[in-house]
């Protein structure tokens, strides 16, 4: 008899602590996903601010680069590297291509030479063709897809304008004292008094 109670005291005291158990462990997986957000910034690549580019320090040459030239002047970094024909494509790419980018960074896999892959060549090309349409009706390249120019059937784009935008040299050391926005602190306005205060004691 006595074996039973404490069983099912036993098994009362599980299902106590089954109750609580998932809330937590899911309030404690929403709050460092929260976190993460909030400190890799991440929502700024919701938006078209060229900015949000450079989060990562990789991405110097590459938003330098593009803001002393032509396309500096009338275009953001997703206005080239982002479909634009559906809203859907747009940030399905965005989140295909941000995921890939973020894990990269954060696993120190990033290259020294940033290529752009066929995805983006895709992208980028038909982008191309979407900005200067009325140019590329008169030279009559613009039904050359980046498919066709795989399979050696025209030329993309930047293989003849290959200064644009991002000029002729490539890598991490392309551009070394590049001056680009530097990221914002995370670390709230108070959190930053209240150490400096503690420091001055």
């Amino acid at each position: 008899m006595m074996k039973r109670e404490n069983y099912e005291g036993k098994s009362k005291t599980n299902r106590r602590k089954e109750r609580w158990l998932f809330p937590v462990l899911l309030g404690v997986a929403l709050g460092l996903f929260m976190y993460v957000f909030y400190i890799s910034k991440a929502y700024s690549y919701l938006s078209d601010d060229p900015k949000a580019c450079v989060n990562c320090h990789i991405m110097a040459p590459e938003y330098s680069t593009w803001f002393h030239s032509s396309h500096g002047r009338v275009t953001n970094c997703n206005d080239c590297h982002v479909p634009h024909d559906n809203v859907f494509r747009k940030y399905y790419f965005k989140a295909m291509d941000g995921m890939r980018h973020a894990s990269m960074y954060s696993l120190r896999m990033e290259p020294q030479v940033i290529k752009i892959r066929k995805p983006g060549e895709t992208v980028v090309q038909e982008n191309c063709i979407r900005c200067h349409n009325d140019l590329n009706s008169v030279v009559g390249t613009a039904s050359v897809t980046a498919s066709m120019a795989h399979k050696d059937e025209g030329k993309l784009c930047w293989e003849c304008h290959r200064d644009v935008p991002h000029g002729n040299v490539r890598g991490l050391n392309s551009a070394p004292h590049a001056r680009v926005p530097l990221a914002e602190t995370p670390v709230p306005e108070w959190l930053n008094k209240m150490t400096k205060e503690k420091s001055n004691k």
